[in-house]
């Protein structure tokens, strides 16, 4: 089991730094998100600062590019840091995607599958095969020798979505490499709903077991006093309330005893209170969706939580430690280091 650091917004040249600062303390690599600024860039930056630190962008918005742009992009990245990249791909939400990027989304989750299938396409064109692809949403039959960026002596970068629901995660065990799950996730999520349903999307296509990795994301409530957990315990509950208002999402809080929660927060939403929509997320329910620890117990604790089901896990507040306290991002590291040996 590897651990990456998950972190987004930086500008280029203090993403240069952090990357070295990441391999430095010990971890395994970063995931990109992608807000305001392009997943895309700061990997490239990272690669160039530390090319032996693992990247992936977690996740790269897919639809307002096309499958090429994305494909070449992604080449390049792996190119720069060996072939340690994994081009993850998300739908994003519908007002983004059409208000935002002023590109069409319906329907998400086919879209997504095509344009999978588009990009794997473009490698092998890349590569030197044949490059003709017919598919529903997209179709792409000319890559002139001059206009590509040639073979370059690396695998093909591995092609990961984000999934939340069962129609996304069975497509996911259909055609992806891996499933960069959703922050907000329970043991019964994850063991269950996860795990069965990738495992049906592999039988569906005849993949071997074990062919998607799953990149889980953890909100880890970590300190050796009550005061420095809190800190982040109420960061993880602000969180969880945030995601929670997707109304997709309000299946993960019914499978714990908690039908009403989805509900609840958007009514709080709406009112615009944003501690209201916190406060929903009562110490009981919010302990689903946290690992708590002391510094000494918390490579046991994860290991304990992840063993068997997540390849990668992706500290979802390792780089707000960071930016609070390096010292700290350093003792993590360490914990990162202990979890990869075992």
């Amino acid at each position: 089991m590897q651990v990456d650091v998950m972190t987004g917004g930086r500008s280029l040249r203090s993403m240069q730094d952090f990357a070295r600062a990441t391999k430095a303390a010990g971890f395994s690599g970063l995931v990109l998100t992608e807000t305001g600024r392009t997943a895309y860039l700061a990997c490239a930056a990272s690669a160039l600062a530390e090319p032996e630190l693992d990247l992936a962008t977690g996740v790269a918005v897919a639809f307002p590019r096309s499958p090429m742009i994305t494909a070449s992009t992604a080449w390049e990245i792996a190119e720069a840091c060996g072939g340690r990249f994994r081009l993850g791909l998300g739908t994003q939400v519908r007002a983004h995607v059409e208000r935002r990027f002023g590109v069409p989304f319906d329907p998400p989750g086919p879209r997504l599958e095509d344009y999978v299938q588009a990009v794997r396409a473009c490698f092998a064109g890349f590569r030197g095969e044949p490059f003709n692809f017919e598919g529903r949403f997209t179709k792409m039959s000319l890559l002139p020798k001059a206009w590509s960026p040639g073979p370059i002596g690396l695998p093909d970068p591995a092609i990961d979505v984000a999934a939340v629901g069962p129609w996304m995660l069975r497509m996911a065990g259909r055609v992806a490499d891996g499933v960069h799950v959703h922050p907000i996730n329970t043991d019964a999520y994850l063991r269950g709903t996860v795990v069965d349903t990738v495992a049906a999307g592999l039988a569906e296509a005849g993949r071997a077991p074990g062919s998607v990795q799953l990149i889980v994301p953890t909100f880890t409530v970590v300190g050796d006093s009550r005061e420095e957990q809190q800190r982040w315990r109420e960061m993880a509950r602000q969180q969880v309330s945030f995601y929670g208002s997707t109304p997709n999402y309000a299946f993960i809080f019914e499978q714990i005893g908690h039908p009403d929660t989805t509900a609840r927060i958007r009514e709080r939403q709406k009112a615009g209170d944003v501690q209201g929509m916190a406060d929903v997320v009562t110490d009981d329910l919010l302990d689903h969706f946290i690992v708590t620890a002391t510094w000494d117990d918390l490579a046991d604790t994860l290991v304990d939580r992840y063993a068997g089901v997540a390849s990668r896990v992706v500290l979802y507040y390792g780089a707000a430690m960071f930016d609070r306290n390096p010292r700290d991002y350093e003792r993590l590291g360490e914990v990162a280091r202990d979890i990869v040996r075992r």
